[in-house]
């Protein structure tokens, strides 16, 4: 088995830049919608994205794919145990975005965690479809709510990349999935 995609991943996930992440997002095979199927645990891949540094330390988990129709896109660690899916509708973006900088400080980030217990939802908040994106045809997570398409490439049997395509001037920002 090569384990080289492996193993640069690991490398990015130390941090990178976006030209970087592209160029390796890029050199990756297609992911076929059916293999997304499952729940995910998610880390980010540090480009020095607007979203950089934002997610985990609210307790970002991962993603959940019920079905190609069933995706839970934000799932998070609850407190005490277990995990709860957050309503993309319910976050604000284009602030999030705008004030990226500014949320990263550790006080801000803690106290705005046990607000996202108010965001929680049973009902999915996104589809899978497969789309071209930069030239390859592959699954990606299309938001109901939110304009923003997260694609999908293999790293290796039980980890995908995902490039977060957001409306608007930049690069993606990554983060990776594993399966489990």
């Amino acid at each position: 088995m090569d384990n080289e995609p492996t193993l640069r991943l690991q490398e990015l996930q130390g941090g990178t830049d976006a030209g970087t992440a592209l160029e390796f997002f890029d050199s990756l095979p297609p992911v076929q919608v059916p293999e997304l199927y499952g729940s995910w645990r998610g880390t980010e891949v540090p480009t020095g994205h607007r979203l950089d540094g934002l997610l985990e330390p609210l307790g970002w988990h991962g993603k959940r794919f019920d079905g190609a129709d069933e995706v839970f896109p934000l799932v998070f660690s609850a407190a005490g145990g277990g995990e709860f899916n957050v309503n993309p509708a319910l976050v604000p973006l284009p602030a999030v975005l705008r004030f990226g900088p500014l949320l990263r400080n550790p006080g801000l980030l803690a106290a705005a965690r046990p607000a996202l217990r108010l965001a929680r939802t049973r009902r999915p908040g996104a589809r899978l479809r497969m789309t071209e994106y930069r030239g390859v045809l592959s699954a990606a997570m299309i938001y109901d709510a939110l304009p923003v398409l997260d694609v999908f490439r293999r790293v290796d049997a039980g980890t995908v990349l995902g490039a977060m395509d957001l409306r608007g001037p930049g690069a993606p920002f990554f983060f990776a999935l594993q399966s489990g």
